[in-house]
């Protein structure tokens, strides 16, 4: 197995491990509904995209009575 000739840098090694961070989503307002959503996508929630319907949502069911 082969081995380091030098030992590397602490900038060295914590800029390598800069590239693992993970990065925030971006999300907007819904206009419709007011609920978070990714940019340029249609709500999950109301399925509205720029003022009209793109994706069809069933209605939501009543929970059953105990």
């Amino acid at each position: 197995m082969a081995l380091p000739k030098q030992r590397h840098t602490r900038h060295r090694r914590d800029r390598a491990r800069k590239q693992y961070d993970m990065e925030l989503v971006n999300t907007v307002e819904c206009p419709k509904c007011k609920a978070r959503k990714l940019s340029h996508r249609a709500c999950p929630e109301c399925g509205f995209y720029k003022g009209r319907e793109a994706v069809k949502k069933a209605p939501a069911l009543a929970k059953a009575k105990k």
